[in-house]
């Protein structure tokens, strides 16, 4: 069952730039260690706490949504949910893995042959170039196609099924961004410090 600790928390690097998300717990051992401090996002301003002065601001801001609270013995503290690293300033260096949920958010869930969206479950993966043609499993010759257009290409190239892609296959730029798995209250109460279009790393237990 998750637990108020269990919330996510959104951290930016020292540049106020997204960097990754956490859990709530997580972001209070930061805390603790003033490894981080807490942003405070009002409608017009951004104030930043660092922990001892947030407990300060909890007991005479409270809020009434007990799921937006923890509690201690001795005081009932707000969840925060933008939290600032004290020293890191850079990106993470990662990798966007090669999977099929990738390629169908790169894709859009778009037949890369017809252009037509599609459920996923009505896609499929290609390879431009099949591999018993040498073609490698890579992005740049993965692609999202429909069954009726994957059937029609067959074991072929595509000019020899006289079909054109709507777009080439590239290498998504990974940027430190939030996957868009998250609910909508996440992205609203984020939507400052997210470019969403982009977003799509891995949330951490």
């Amino acid at each position: 069952m998750e637990t108020a600790l269990d919330q996510p928390v959104l951290v930016l690097n020292r540049l106020w730039q997204a960097v990754n998300v956490i859990g709530a717990r997580r972001a209070f051992a930061l805390l603790a260690r003033e490894h981080a401090s807490v942003i405070h996002h009002t409608e017009d301003d951004f104030r930043v706490f660092s922990l001892l002065d947030w407990m300060d601001f909890s007991h005479h801001n409270p809020t009434l949504d007990a799921r937006e609270t923890v509690h201690t013995p001795n005081r009932v503290i707000r969840l925060p949910r933008v939290i600032l690293l004290t020293w890191f300033d850079k990106l993470p260096c990662k990798e966007l893995k090669l999977t099929r949920h990738n390629v169908f958010e790169r894709d859009r869930d778009t037949c890369q042959y017809c252009g037509q969206g599609h459920a996923r479950e009505a896609l499929n993966l290609d390879h431009v170039i099949p591999r018993d043609r040498g073609g490698k499993t890579t992005w740049e010759n993965i692609v999202c196609s429909c069954i009726r257009c994957n059937s029609r290409k067959a074991n072929r190239l595509p000019h020899e099924a006289h079909m054109r892609l709507v777009r080439k296959p590239v290498r998504p730029k990974w940027r430190p961004v939030i996957s868009l798995v998250l609910n909508i209250r996440e992205r609203e109460r984020w939507k400052d410090f997210l470019d969403l279009a982009y977003w799509n790393v891995e949330l951490e237990e």
